[in-house]
């Protein structure tokens, strides 16, 4: 079993949670951060793609729905996992969820996560800390990423494996 994870990560926070989650992914995991790698892929190569980012101003990063939209047919065939880092929680995150990711593609993956999220204003330019401060009132580092939603994850798409 290969598995690609591909993901976004502006402060490091959907880093972090690709690190927890390929480390407890059974079988050869690579991983691709869009921002940062350049990606030249035969998605023929992978049994199974993981899909990451985070929200910012309300929506994921360009470049994951830039991936989706060029791959969306090749991932409805593969083991498809979503995830999203987000500080919203409850039926705002679910909504943040469904709206960065096709419903189409929601109905096929075998896993589905929100992992929680970071505000880690001291990593932050000085517009996003103006940003972060008016409208979430934060202007201190603020840590919520959920460890157990990530190992749920790995469980949920390691089992899938099992049973196919």
């Amino acid at each position: 079993m290969k598995t690609l994870i591909v993901y976004c990560s502006f402060h490091g926070t959907t880093e972090k949670a690709v690190g927890i989650l390929s480390e407890n992914l059974e079988g050869e995991v690579l991983t691709a951060d869009l921002k940062r790698d350049k990606v030249y892929l035969d998605m023929q190569d992978f049994d199974g793609v993981i899909i990451g980012g985070s929200i910012h101003a309300g929506s994921i990063q360009r470049r994951i729905k830039h991936f989706i939209s060029k791959y969306h047919d090749e991932l409805l065939e593969k083991d498809l996992g979503l995830f999203l880092c987000c500080m919203r929680e409850g039926q705002m995150a679910i909504e943040q969820f469904n709206h960065a990711f096709p419903q189409d593609l929601r109905k096929n993956s075998v896993a589905m996560g929100l992992f929680g999220g970071e505000l880690l204003v001291s990593r932050m330019n000085f517009f996003e800390r103006q940003v972060v401060k008016k409208v979430d009132r934060v202007e201190t580092d603020r840590l919520n990423l959920d460890i157990n939603s990530i190992m749920e994850f790995a469980y949920r798409y390691n089992s899938s494996k099992i049973l196919a």
